[in-house]
């Protein structure tokens, strides 16, 4: 991923729009998560947290972790300022190196589409998955209107669904849960939830 770009935007990241679209979102994963008191959670990819920091309330632990340190500080600001004790914020690049972690839910929201090699980041999302722990991906539906270099133009569901099963995952459920306008790249755009379990 191109860090230059998101260290740029860290400090304007958290506009109306990215906020309005956080909360559609947090409302997808809170359903998926249901009673989750005693899981943690690493939401890779995390941003500010506009996302994760959402679901505090509802899981054991929240490792928020990125590859821009401006995000992350903007994260652990909220984080210090809301007094979230159960959450805490690590600059990783898992596409680089994959550090010693271990979680029971991994979030990866509206960042599959920056990542070049699909498989790989999901075989090393796969290795740090408790057994029995769940994989949630939350991105778009594929756009044939959507032609970038860096980013991919969303996600067919049963090419995507392949690529968990291959990687190791025993089941996938997947849904299209949102419509939005001006959405992705300032275009009209669906997004998708799925839901894997190691």
């Amino acid at each position: 991923m191109d860090n230059n770009v998101f260290e740029q935007m860290a400090k304007r990241y958290d506009t109306e729009e990215r906020m309005e679209l956080a909360k559609v979102i947090v409302k997808a994963v809170r359903e998926e998560l249901g009673d989750s008191k005693t899981k943690s959670l690493i939401d890779y990819g995390s941003g500010t947290g506009l996302v994760s920091l959402e679901l505090s309330d509802i899981v054991d632990s929240i490792l928020l972790v990125d590859s821009s340190e401006q995000m992350l500080e903007v994260a652990q600001a909220k984080i210090s300022h809301r007094g979230i004790s159960n959450a805490t914020v690590l600059y990783a690049d898992f596409t680089r190196e994959t550090p010693e972690l271990k979680a029971d839910i991994i979030l990866i929201s509206l960042v599959l589409l920056h990542i070049p090699d699909t498989e790989k980041i999901l075989q090393t999302l796969f290795s740090m998955l408790n057994e029995g722990g769940k994989l949630i991906i939350i991105d778009f539906d594929k756009n044939e209107n959507i032609n970038h270099p860096k980013v991919h133009n969303g996600f067919a569901h049963e090419e995507l669904r392949n690529k968990l099963a291959e990687v190791g995952f025993n089941s996938t459920e997947m849904k299209t849960f949102y419509h939005g306008q001006d959405i992705f790249m300032k275009r009209d755009a669906s997004m998708f939830i799925a839901s894997s379990i190691k």
